[in-house]
């Protein structure tokens, strides 16, 4: 021990601009630190709580608490708890770097806008470096609980800290702040009680609160100044809107409001208390390939896990909350958890509880429903591709954006707006909203009024590899085989005839564009689907959608892409011209430039990549000289 010697070492780089951000922007948050340290603290006596069902000589044996001390005289504050504490590798781990992905990104949408940012914050989990929006020193002194080991921690916040051996009795952790002198509204009594009692009424652990060395020596003594309850086992009736979002906070690490609440006690053969949230916005991790589940699970009030994958099904994983079980044993370890019996029958309660809230919602607060929808909807679609026992009742959930319909539709109402002689639910995919309105393929269906879902999510070319029909109506993509469109009654004004290269030229066309094609398109052949524009790709009928196949590609879980059709509008006024000279001699040669040009320019619309950028270059200026000679 004796021969281990301080350390000094940097930030990461995005943790130094993100000191920078929080003391120079947040700065009408400030009294978060405390709630910050506060749920900290509550999380660190949790974890030992549990590790002591296995290994009680890890216990202080003391009772668990969180004890606030003010020095008025050294302005400092000091905050200390007696949990689980932290090792030297969790000290770096924990308080050194910001341990989840995507940090820089995250980083880089900090703007300087304080609401904007403290919610950003709040988001990805970093709450402990707000301690440097009200202190220019912090020291943190730590014992991990079963280690001989204490290590001392400290900073400044302007880029670097210290790790040095340090002696403590006891495992925990202490965590000094040397108050900045424009922060000195954190040394007084009412203050730090009204923060207390604002953020953190509802931790299950007693808080206590003393004031040295200043003039009222009835402060000196440490009183309790939480309710210190557990507040999923109060009644609803006794808690306020407050309260359930202080908890929500704490439980989700968030600074948002929730916007729904769901609170029950189940009751016959199993009992639990289910206290969950959904969230205002996005948690930054929502799409983390971990797709970790954050609802805490409770044995009797004695916190086991936040991370159970089997407590919630992944397409929920955005909820919050707690829930506590009275059935499980104690002493369950998380491995214990897998596929244990008792927690799969209330993990498909609790699920078909939430799917239940949901569909209520919808019927009843539409609005409300289509905000999360919204900010989750993209989440929960994510059930209909893994999901096959609530498959039906998710996809009665799923709202879509369509071209029939202003906001968000379902498909009952789609079915119910179908024209004569439609059979099938058309969709197309691709990776926006803006790129999938921009779709050429949409044009036809458009002019003859039949309704197309526009789905812009990652899952949805997924989900619809499982998800073959609604009530008996297949769902058919616009972008693959024939479209269908001359036999379905549409708008009159559609079926007006306008003036289209006769059937014989377009077969010569296609003919001669398949020659100087070759195998860089598997057919030519004219298109009803198209009314502006010259020409587009589609899937062959027996091929993959073409959106979904670029997802594949591009995760290297496919090694070429296949053959498509290139389909031309018999009535644009390019193709009426190429379907003129196609039958003159020597029109494979004088027109191949052109013919390139229309597949390039197809390509282009699609989004993907030319073969061959300098020969696409070289053609346009050729036909470019021979236009303008």
């Amino acid at each position: 021990m004796s021969d281990v010697k301080t350390e000094k070492m940097g930030f990461e780089a995005e943790v130094s601009r993100l000191l920078h951000m929080m003391v120079h922007s947040v700065y009408s948050e400030r009294e978060i630190f405390l709630r910050e340290l506060i749920s900290n603290a509550s999380d660190a006596c949790d974890k030992l709580r549990y590790e002591a069902q296995t290994n009680p000589e890890r216990m202080s044996g003391t009772e668990f608490g969180i004890a606030i001390t003010v020095d008025a005289k050294a302005k400092t504050i000091t905050v200390a708890d007696n949990g689980v504490g932290m090792n030297r590798e969790d000290l770096i781990a924990n308080l050194g770097t910001i341990a989840r992905s995507g940090t820089a990104n995250f980083v880089d949408k900090l703007t300087g806008d304080s609401k904007k940012d403290v919610q950003l914050i709040g988001q990805f989990g970093v709450g402990f470096y707000s301690v440097f929006m009200v202190a220019d020193k912090v020291e943190v002194t730590t014992k991990r609980a079963g280690d001989s080991e204490a290590w001392l921690w400290s900073s400044d916040g302007l880029g670097a800290y210290e790790i040095a051996p340090a002696t403590k009795a006891n495992a925990g952790t202490e965590i000094v702040m040397h108050v900045k002198e424009d922060a000195a509204e954190f040394l007084e009594q009412y203050r730090l009680t009204n923060i207390v009692k604002t953020y953190s009424d509802h931790i299950a652990v007693p808080i206590t609160l003393a004031i040295k060395g200043g003039e009222d020596k009835e402060a000196e003594e440490a009183k309790v100044v939480n309710e210190g309850s557990a507040i999923w086992t109060r009644a609803k009736s006794d808690i306020s809107e407050e309260q359930y979002t202080e908890f929500y906070r704490h439980a989700g690490h968030a600074f948002d409001e929730p916007i729904h609440t769901l609170h029950y006690k189940a009751e016959g053969m199993q009992e639990y208390t289910v206290l969950l949230f959904v969230p205002t916005k996005q948690p930054m991790d929502l799409f983390d390939p971990a797709r970790k589940n954050r609802v805490k699970l409770y044995v009797k009030r004695v916190f086991i896990t936040d991370d159970s994958e089997d407590l919630l099904p992944g397409w929920l994983r955005f909820m919050r909350g707690v829930v506590d079980s009275q059935d499980l044993p104690l002493n369950v370890s998380r491995e214990m958890l897998q596929n244990n019996p008792t927690l799969s029958r209330m993990s498909k309660a609790i699920t078909k509880k939430v799917l239940s809230e949901f569909e209520k919602m919808a019927e009843k607060d539409t609005e409300k429903f289509l905000t999360i929808w919204g900010e989750f909807g993209a989440v929960i679609k994510e059930g209909l591709y893994e999901d096959f026992e609530r498959r039906d009742a998710i996809l009665k959930l799923t709202r879509f954006k369509s071209t029939g319909a202003e906001g968000w539709t379902t498909l009952a109402d789609y079915v119910s707006r179908m024209k004569d002689k439609q059979t099938a639910i058309y969709y197309v995919t691709g990776p926006d909203e803006a790129a999938v309105k921009r779709s050429p393929q949409l044009e036809g269906f458009k002019a003859k009024g039949i309704e197309v879902l526009l789905l812009s999510d990652a899952v949805d070319d997924f989900w619809l590899q499982m998800v073959t029909d609604y009530e008996g109506k297949p769902f058919k993509s616009i972008t693959r085989g024939a479209s269908e469109l001359k036999d379905i009654a549409g708008d009159e004004k559609a079926d007006e005839k306008k003036d289209a290269a006769n059937e014989g030229q377009m077969t010569t066309l296609a003919t001669l564009m398949k020659e100087v094609l070759g195998d860089k398109i598997k057919e030519v052949r004219a298109s009803d689907r198209l009314t502006e524009t010259a020409a587009c790709l589609v899937a062959d009928d027996s091929g993959m959608d073409m959106h979904m196949e670029r997802i594949l590609k591009a995760h290297k879980q496919l090694d070429a892409v296949s053959a498509k059709v290139l389909e031309v509008n018999p009535t644009h006024p390019m193709i009426r011209k190429l379907a003129d000279r196609a039958a003159e001699k020597g029109a494979i040669d004088t027109l191949s430039d052109a013919v390139w040009l229309v597949l390039d320019q197809a390509k282009i619309l699609e989004g993907d990549p030319l073969d061959d950028t300098a020969a696409f270059a070289r053609r346009m200026s050729s036909v470019l000289e021979k236009g303008l000679a």
